[in-house]
């Protein structure tokens, strides 16, 4: 996955620093992220939701609001308009690059920051939130000890995360002058709405009062035990795969036509966790899937084994081979099914007479329906008549090219 290092203006002109994770083949949409309250646009969580929508087509842009990370600015002097601000800088930016987002995704205070943003940016057509508050003045309660020297001296230094932060009184003022709820009924967008339970920063409360200030359409997927900051990839995987699936919906993507001389399209297999084995696979524009390792050889176990996509591919060929046969006899077959089991070994035990180990993959069909004693028959030779099951027994030649 290609990610570019940019930067552009913020609201007040300072340049921010961001990331644009862009798609290993054509862009099909664009999102753009929103962090959290004193994060970063490098939070594990974003790394990983954006990375998930790149390997979906959709490129992602994340960057670090005025005064945090490696943007230009003080923080001192910024607002929640001013991040609000930000992200419309951030739309326009892409809209010079002909990439105007059509998804905006904010995680918790950034949340909250997409749902005020969203009037200010008419090419988007959905919103996600994550764990995101109902009140932008709920992050108060982060420094609230520090709120009467804030009042008294306009601005006082904080620790946040183990850090420490000047919070000025600007800001205190901004988030509770901000009213949310005419911006959310008002959204004109799709909206979905990821929150935990058991999330002890930003409560599940705020994510019920989010939606029914909404209107349709609009959706609310549970993050089960996920902390606040969605620190476990498993959980930041999961809502990827619930924010890619959803956004079809509401977001048109436009699949581009399969490369020339390749009627089926090209199969991309994309590393989707360097410190793991969890892959991407892309089958041309339109078909996703992931393939793992099961835990017990290193994997997480979230996809199928590159052996099981093997068998699965005999499998389906197996039926598909099956049906067309019995279709054109016009014979009363009613469904089939098709168990996969590969093993290794010994060369021998399969009947062969090389030595070593071979690969066995032992096929299991059901043939459901009035059929004949022939005509079941007929359809088990068919079985072994499929173009995969054919590949499998044959030989291949498999000719490999390293890319600069």
């Amino acid at each position: 996955m290609p990610t570019e290092r940019i930067t552009f203006a913020g609201h007040d002109g300072n340049q921010l620093a961001a990331r644009l994770d862009l798609p290993d083949g054509p862009v099909l949409a664009t999102a753009l992220f929103a962090h959290c309250f004193t994060c970063s646009k490098d939070i594990p969580a974003a790394r990983r939701i954006a990375a998930r929508l790149a390997a979906m087509g959709i490129a992602v842009l994340r960057f670090d609001f005025t005064g945090l990370g490696h943007s230009g600015g003080e923080f001192a002097n910024t607002t929640f308009t001013s991040n609000v601000e930000d992200l419309i800088a951030a739309s326009h930016y892409l809209a010079g690059r002909n990439m105007a987002p059509a998804l905006l995704i904010g995680h918790s205070l950034g949340g909250a920051a997409v749902l005020r943003a969203r009037a200010g940016i008419p090419s988007v057509k959905a919103v996600v939130t994550l764990g995101a508050p109902a009140d932008p003045g709920h992050v108060a309660h982060h420094f609230e000890d520090a709120l009467p020297e804030i009042t008294q001296a306009g601005a006082a230094d904080v620790m946040l995360g183990g850090r420490p932060f000047r919070i000025g009184k600007a800001f205190v003022d901004d988030i509770s002058e901000t009213a949310l709820m005419p911006a959310i009924a008002d959204l004109k967008a799709a909206l979905l709405i990821l929150h935990a339970p058991r999330d002890e920063t930003v409560s599940i409360d705020n994510a019920s009062t989010i939606f029914l200030a909404a209107k349709h359409p609009k959706s609310f997927v549970t993050l089960d035990d996920a902390d606040h900051l969605i620190t476990r990839a498993s959980d930041a995987e999961y809502a990827a795969d619930v924010i890619s699936a959803w956004v079809t919906r509401y977001v048109r993507l436009c699949p581009p036509a399969p490369p020339p001389g390749a009627p089926e399209g090209v199969v991309r297999v994309t590393e989707a966790d360097p410190e793991g084995f969890l892959q991407d696979i892309q089958s041309g524009p339109r078909h996703h899937a992931v393939a793992d390792e099961p835990a017990s050889y290193g994997g997480t176990d979230r996809g199928m084994s590159p052996y099981g996509f093997v068998s699965s591919g005999l499998g389906a060929c197996t039926s598909m081979t099956i049906r067309m046969y019995a279709r054109r006899k016009r014979w009363p077959l009613k469904n089939i099914t098709v168990d996969v089991c590969h093993n290794k070994v010994h060369a021998q035990d399969a009947g062969l007479a090389s030595e070593g180990k071979v690969d066995q993959f032992r096929r299991k069909i059901r043939l459901e329906g009035p059929l004949t004693a022939e005509q079941r028959t007929r359809l088990l030779e068919i079985a072994d008549k499929c173009p995969v099951h054919r590949t499998l027994e044959g030989s291949a030649q498999i000719t490999t090219v390293l890319l600069d």
